[in-house]
């Protein structure tokens, strides 16, 4: 059996909202979070973007989901690949649309929607809302203060079901 090898991941979560928020403005817009399809592909330029989406989506072990203003559905502000690990979700890649990065980014929130969004899969599968992911060594702290997560060993991190519901119920109403 392959063993797959897991890139470490390291995002930022810039602020925990209910959505995500204009940095400019505070103004909150509510999202969507939709699976990524074939057809999308057209929307995501290589040069915005540091990983391989395509890729990606044609893995047929992952799933791929691209995180929309509800008004805007066709401009993505983020990404994020999950696994099935059938008692639990892992997490593969999650990047923010490059407007959404750095210190002058359009959008706050996006990553931790994101994230949100894997622990409801997580929830609706019925495994608790467990997500693991591989984080590099210098964002470990940054989890766990930021996501609650916790570290298991080496550079793999999870999310239990206390941490899961309170990032669910920070984004996603009942």
């Amino acid at each position: 059996m392959k063993k797959s090898s897991h890139k470490p991941l390291d995002f930022v979560i810039d602020k925990l909202t209910n959505s995500i928020e204009n940095t400019s403005t505070g103004e909150v817009f509510d999202t969507e979070i939709v699976r990524l399809i074939v057809k999308d592909l057209k929307h995501i330029h290589k040069s915005d973007w540091q990983f391989d989406w395509t890729k990606e989506i044609k893995d047929k072990t992952k799933e791929v989901y691209k995180l929309t203003t509800v008004n805007n559905p066709t401009i993505i502000q983020g990404l994020i690949s999950i696994e099935d690990k059938q008692d639990h979700i892992f997490m593969h890649l999650i990047e923010s649309a490059k407007f959404n990065k750095n210190k002058d980014k359009v959008y706050l929130g996006v990553p931790g929607n994101l994230v949100a969004y894997a622990c409801k899969v997580s929830v609706d599968k019925g495994y608790q809302g467990f997500l693991a992911f591989d984080a590099k060594t210098s964002l470990i702290k940054h989890y766990q203060e930021s996501l609650f997560a916790t570290h298991f060993r080496g550079l793999r991190m999870f999310i239990e079901t206390n941490a899961a519901l309170r990032l669910i119920s920070q984004y996603f109403k009942s």
